[in-house]
């Protein structure tokens, strides 16, 4: 009696346990199915516009010096090259120029000294360099690359000139942001059209829209670097815009 018993009781709690089972089987499969279906619905893809712009600032930066026994002489021969500077910069129509502070430095030297018959040594300036620096600015990038060309004439009148490479700015890219964030956001929408339409769906709305850094590159230069890059080498740049697009599907 008690094994007839046990048996459908038995059987009654494997049914159970393989009901429940199938259950949660069912459930983990429709949820599973549900995320599949609940991603699907997103593209995200990458667009990217690009201009072609031209420097519409230029800077040069350079210093002159002057080495002397006595701080007066220093300075004199500084004044001298000062006024050779300025001249050179206003004949080159150059009038938006401005001149640092002068650095002075000694130089000093080490000398031996007898006193009782014991070597002491002692310090002494022995002379000063004088150093200015000084920056031009213009709107036009060719009259800053003549000007770096003809400065040989400011070594040839005996200005100790030490110079920097022109760099060219523009001063525009704020101003350009905008419409070129518009048209990389179309052409992300265009990327993602095509891959909806391989899918066999149909783009709706911009659910989401980051942008990522402006690449200013010299023109033909492709580098890009992960904080954005920007060119002061070249006249002529490129100025490019990424943003990353999510769109719905219908």
């Amino acid at each position: 009696m008690k094994e007839n018993f046990f048996k459908p009781h038995l059987f009654g709690m494997l049914a159970g346990l393989f009901l429940a089972a199938g259950l949660v089987f069912s459930a983990l499969v429709g949820s599973a199915a549900w995320i599949k279906i609940h991603n699907s619905q997103f593209v995200s893809v990458k667009g990217s516009a690009h201009k072609n712009i031209k420097s519409d600032l230029a800077v040069w930066r350079g210093s002159f010096s002057a080495e002397a026994a006595t701080l007066l002489e220093a300075q004199r021969t500084l004044k001298d090259s000062r006024a050779k500077v300025d001249d050179f910069l206003n004949e080159s129509r150059m009038t938006n120029h401005m001149f640092d502070s002068v650095v002075i430095e000694e130089a000093r030297a080490r000398f031996e000294l007898q006193t009782n018959g014991s070597k002491t040594y002692e310090d002494k300036t022995v002379g000063y360099k004088l150093t200015q620096s000084f920056e031009a600015r213009t709107p036009d990038p060719d009259r800053i690359a003549q000007l770096n060309a003809d400065s040989t004439a400011l070594v040839e009148q005996g200005v100790l000139l030490t110079t920097e490479k022109p760099k060219y700015i523009y001063t525009k890219v704020a101003e350009e942001k905008i419409e070129m964030l518009a048209d990389a956001t179309k052409d992300a929408r265009a990327r993602a059209e095509r891959i909806a339409a391989q899918g066999g769906g149909r783009l709706s709305r911009l659910h989401s829209a980051d942008m990522g850094v402006f690449q200013i590159t010299p023109i033909n230069n492709s580098e890009t670097t992960w904080d954005g890059v920007n060119d002061t080498t070249s006249v002529d740049k490129t100025i490019t815009a990424v943003v990353t697009a999510t769109f719905t599907l219908e």
